[in-house]
């Protein structure tokens, strides 16, 4: 399946992120005190809301264990989080499940190796423009924007104007 065709972002109903390296850079900002920093995506953050209070389902795996970020997340109405799994197929395959999705309805963002069993599995695999280069050739989508920087909101903005929910109001 191409995404060069949009029409094709019309049947997600699920969106499932990545934290680093999707919804932030590469790059983490170690304290003295050993605390690990990241920066997010304000636009990301816009169009993550959106996506939640327009109905979609919008969940988080990552191996990352902050809770900054769960806290950031959470404030955009994020509940189905799920931090410190190395391993994200089987956290993904229980979700699915538990939630009785279809997983050809799913996108699902991811920038490195870790991601590359849970992209083989759904609708949509997505991936910023930085991702690793094994993630490439499987990605039916590759955002022209680099993790951190925009990739989040690409995709979400993408599904939400394909159903004229992207209302900018004046």
């Amino acid at each position: 399946m191409s995404m060069n065709h949009l029409e094709a972002f019309k049947i997600v109903h699920t969106f499932i992120f990545d934290i680093d390296g999707v919804m932030t850079n590469n790059e983490i900002l170690v304290t003295e005190q050993g605390e690990l920093l990241r920066t997010m995506n304000v636009r990301d953050g816009l169009a993550l809301k959106l996506a939640v209070q327009n109905g979609f389902r919008v969940a988080i795996i990552t191996g990352g264990k902050s809770q900054g970020v769960v806290k950031r997340l959470q404030g955009l109405g994020i509940q189905d989080i799920f931090v410190g799994h190395s391993e994200k197929l089987e956290v993904f395959q229980k979700y699915v499940q538990d939630n009785e999705l279809d997983p050809e309805g799913i996108l699902y963002m991811g920038d490195d190796l870790p991601d590359y069993p849970v992209m083989r599995r759904v609708g949509i695999a997505a991936c910023p423009k930085d991702a690793v280069p094994e993630l490439l050739p499987i990605a039916n989508y590759i955002s022209p924007y680099e993790g951190g920087k925009g990739c989040v909101r690409d995709v979400i903005e993408k599904v939400l104007r394909l159903r004229d929910l992207w209302v900018v109001e004046g």
